[in-house]
């Protein structure tokens, strides 16, 4: 839940927000006035202002900067009816989130809001890095965990390169957790107090990823009703994560590169030149050597982004890190269910230790997630954490001590290698772990009666994300809340 505070000087619209936000699981206060709003930021500051710019008395511009001296970093979508001035444009630049014209339809200005909020958290959530063994989390947002070597080098590296200017490369599989450390070097740099923005190149269609980053001029394409701020512009003094830049299309990458080189840009459809002062933060899982010979990813912008280069181990090369975290993922899951922490079983850790997680930190998360949910109380057991990592089935429950094979422990681990290492383990493996996620999110459904924005959060994934994964399952849910 969120605290989202509505500012416009139109009554209706504040009462159609407010009930809109607070079915969407928010906490909300309104205010009739930018003078309104400013108070109410000072009385308690909120997550998020959404704010028309044109009300009488002080303007919803002059307010956002009285707000931001009052909560630096406070982040605010701007709604306008002027599209075609540059008012709004200037709140971006002042460090709102982003701006949306009047009339609007509600899907946009709810994926506007989601968005906004999520960025915020990853500003103002601070990263422990290298946070002591056992240490409680209580008071920490996320963490760097882990005491292997390996990672032990990834923190001294953060330490290093955070306070400079330096371009910095992260590399790694999926599930690492190399936004985590984007973000510990971004907040523990001196840019810590300006915009963090965040761009996924796979999440973005190719079609949209150039004006997303630059911007684009009024009648640049079909649609382009008027001018809109990119998100490199809207960065300006902060820093932009570049995720998953080798997915980038060749046209964009050229654009990059001259970002790099002359910090400077230019929208979509124009021919002005915009200079930024952004630091760029990448990151990739693939082999930008093997894209860089095949000619899908430019040889100077790969030279031009590996003067600073963080390479994550996989969760397997961590040795007994993947136990460590999943007792900090249990705690947190507990605190934020308010459930009483059960604890690993010692067959359960064992189990854990004896996994692949070829999706790494993130399948582990998940998996001690979904075993926290469905665990029928005590310690979570190996059968617990074998149904949540999606390997369970008929098969699983036949091991015990008795049948020849050793242990129960050593049966499992048996059981398990053969069955992810055999012929084809990979589809059975997405399979099994489609058929537990759908079970999963029918079960977080129907626990928070159908209130799919609560159900998103008891997850830990976005509303968003969760609708695409309702579609992508074909689960037919009778919902309260939509």
């Amino acid at each position: 839940m969120a605290a989202i505070l509505i500012v416009d000087d139109d009554p209706n619209l504040r009462q159609s927000f407010e009930k809109l936000l607070l079915a969407e699981g928010h906490a909300v206060r309104t205010a009739c006035s930018g003078e309104a709003g400013v108070e109410a930021v000072r009385q308690a500051a909120p997550d998020l202002v959404v704010m028309d710019v044109r009300m009488p008395g002080m303007s919803g511009l002059a307010a956002f900067k009285a707000m931001r001296e009052i909560r630096p970093g406070l982040s605010a979508v701007i709604m306008t009816a002027f599209g075609t001035t540059d008012t709004a444009i200037e709140a971006t630049r002042l460090g709102a989130f982003d701006y949306i014209l009047k009339p609007f339809e509600i899907p946009d200005i709810l994926k506007i809001i989601e968005e906004a909020l999520a960025a915020g958290r990853m500003s103002r959530d601070k990263v422990a890095v290298g946070v002591a063994v056992g240490a409680a989390q209580e008071d920490q947002g996320d963490a760097l965990l882990g005491a292997s070597p390996a990672m032990q080098e990834i923190y001294k590296a953060i330490g290093r390169v955070a306070p400079t200017e330096a371009l910095v490369l992260i590399r790694g599989d999926s599930g690492t957790g190399k936004e985590l450390v984007a973000r510990a070097v971004y907040q523990y740099s001196p840019r810590a107090s300006q915009p963090f923005v965040v761009i996924n190149c796979v999440a973005i269609p190719d079609t949209l990823l150039e004006s997303e980053l630059f911007g684009y001029e009024k009648g640049a394409f079909t649609g382009a009703s008027h001018r809109r701020v990119g998100k490199i512009e809207q960065a300006n003094r902060g820093t932009v994560f570049l995720d998953e830049i080798g997915d980038m299309p060749i046209n964009v990458q050229a654009k990059i590169l001259r970002l790099l080189q002359e910090k400077q840009i230019e929208r979509l459809g124009g021919s002005a030149t915009i200079g930024v002062d952004v630091r760029i933060i990448a990151a990739t899982n693939r082999n930008l050597e093997e894209a860089v010979a095949q000619g899908r990813f430019r040889e100077d912008l790969y030279y031009r982004l590996k003067v600073v280069t963080l390479t994550l181990p996989p969760l397997r090369e961590r040795g007994e890190d993947a136990a460590l975290l999943a007792e900090a993922f249990l705690s947190r899951y507990c605190r934020e269910m308010g459930m009483d922490n059960p604890g690993l079983s010692a067959e359960g850790r064992a189990l854990i230790l004896s996994l692949p997680w070829p999706g790494n930190v993130r399948e582990l998360s998940n998996a001690v997630q979904k075993a926290l949910i469905f665990s029928r109380g005590g310690p979570l057991t190996s059968e617990d954490i074998a149904q949540a990592a999606g390997i369970g089935g008929p098969g699983l429950h036949s091991f015990s001590a008795e049948n020849g094979h050793g242990t129960a422990e050593e049966s499992l681990r048996d059981w398990v290698r053969q069955t992810l290492f055999a012929p084809g383990a990979d589809r059975l493996y997405e399979t099994l772990t489609d058929q537990a996620g759908a079970a999963i999110i029918r079960e977080a459904l129907t626990f928070t009666q159908g209130n799919r924005s609560r159900a998103a959060k008891l997850l830990g994934i976005s509303r968003p994300t969760l609708i695409a994964k309702i579609e992508k399952y074909g689960l037919k849910i009778e919902t309260q809340v939509s």
